[in-house]
């Protein structure tokens, strides 16, 4: 029997490591960053969402390039451009500066991800081998994103938070140095066309809707960004359908099964990755904790996300997808509800594992869901579409939550956030139990 070759799944999964660090360890530092910039809450919620929307628009476009041009020369190239973005973040100095920065590392994450896993897929044909090879990424983009708020606080609080950025360089040149040396270059038969329209009307209707939360003060502005987020939306969708080969077919969301996990998908997004954003500021301003400390608190809200996914597994074979997915939103709701209602520090604490549990058990799921109970001619769509409605969501819950923050800067402030993350969790719960048919399961 052929033994597993882990070294190229190691060094592909090394490539998207800092991609994936690099989320969880600025949350902890924005309160840092913001205090040293002079950001208002505004520009806070900008920081994560400039990366996340530029992640979101490229990886539409990514695969296309990467299949034309090379698979490990879009992984290098997407590096490069990671590596020169960080620099750019670490000597940002100002809110503007940072977010053209933020935008550029997310345009170098998209490729990044995109090659890696079309590398990992090419390099291991056998299903068995795969199987092993993408586990083996997802317990390292797991410890990335548990262990990322606890080393992004203690690197803020020992050196500053310009060096979170400033640290990935050598890893980045470790990564361009080791992936040449142990995966070999891939090419698709069939390259897929390019869309640049439709990715620039779906970046617009994102980023339109984003900025309407975030800085929609008066009914005009309100209505403006609206009207605005709906004709760009309502252009999306008339320019996908009319193309014969779109990057997004809205038909694929017309049965109420794939209707109910990209909810889910937004919903989980919302209630667990969007409150994760807030956390960090909640504990500083709550319980006077400092950067290094939120940092190590926060582990009570990512651990369980890298050691419960095995038994969400053995959960959906055994329960079905529906009565997982409405146990687990259901989770996080109460979670959501923790924080929300009983700002101590018990709760606080008690809080964060139940929310980071519920998405446990959902998260490492969803993906699988959305290809099997997508039509098999559109299973690569429907794995678009979970990036689209992951990230988006990730983008759209970081401006809800914090408009409904508002500018106060009070523990009691947190309470309607959180009750809106536990509202959008509870939408979640019933999509699942409504729409998921009851004999739906993981294969």
């Amino acid at each position: 029997m052929k033994s597993f070759r882990r070294t190229p799944a190691l060094a592909l999964s090394f490539a998207g490591f800092l991609t994936q660090l690099d989320v969880t360890a600025v949350i902890v530092a924005l309160p840092t960053i913001g205090d040293d910039l002079g950001f208002g809450l505004a520009a806070y919620a900008w920081t994560m969402d400039a990366y996340s929307l530029a992640f979101t628009a490229t990886l539409l476009a990514s695969g296309a390039l990467a299949d034309r041009h090379g698979r490990r020369r879009a992984l290098l190239a997407g590096n490069v451009l990671f590596a020169a973005a960080s620099l750019a973040c670490g000597v940002a100095w100002d809110g503007p500066s940072l977010w053209a920065a933020r935008v550029a590392q997310g345009l170098g994450a998209a490729f990044v991800i995109t090659g890696s896993i079309a590398l990992t897929a090419c390099a291991y044909p056998d299903p068995a081998d795969r199987a092993r090879a993408f586990g083996l990424a997802g317990i390292v983009s797991g410890a990335a994103m548990a262990i990322g708020p606890t080393l992004g606080g203690a690197v803020a609080a020992w050196f500053g938070w310009r060096w979170i950025f400033l640290a990935n360089l050598p890893f980045c040149l470790m990564a361009a140095w080791i992936v040449p040396r142990l995966v070999a270059e891939e090419r698709a038969t069939d390259s897929r066309p390019l869309d640049p329209v439709g990715i620039a009307l779906l970046t617009l209707a994102l980023g339109a809707a984003i900025e309407t939360l975030l800085a929609g003060r008066t009914p005009m502005h309100i209505a403006l960004g609206t009207g605005a987020t709906l004709i760009f939306g309502a252009s999306f969708v008339a320019q996908q359908r009319r193309r014969p080969q779109p990057i997004l077919d809205p038909v694929l969301l017309a049965q109420p099964a794939m209707i109910a996990v990209a909810l889910l998908l937004i919903t989980v997004s919302i209630g667990y990755w969007a409150a994760l954003v807030y956390l960090p500021l909640f504990l500083t301003t709550a319980f006077g904790l400092s950067t290094a400390q939120a940092g190590v608190a926060m582990l009570a809200a990512t651990l369980p996300m890298v050691f419960l996914p095995p038994l969400a597994g053995r959960l959906a074979t055994r329960w079905g997808w529906r009565a997982l997915f409405t146990c687990g939103l259901m989770v996080i709701a109460a979670g959501d509800l923790a924080l929300a209602l009983e700002p101590t520090w018990t709760m606080a604490l008690l809080g964060m594992v139940v929310i980071a549990t519920g998405a446990a058990l959902v998260q490492s799921q969803l993906s699988g869901a959305v290809v099997t109970l997508a039509p098999p001619a559109q299973a690569g769509m429907a794995s678009a579409l979970t990036i689209v409605m992951r990230q988006g969501g990730f983008a759209l819950g970081i401006a809800a939550l914090g408009a409904a923050l508002g500018s106060e800067q009070a523990a009691s402030a947190y309470t309607l956030s959180f009750l809106l993350a536990a509202a959008a969790s509870g939408l979640g719960a019933v999509a699942a139990l409504l729409l998921l048919p009851s004999d739906a399961t993981r294969p």
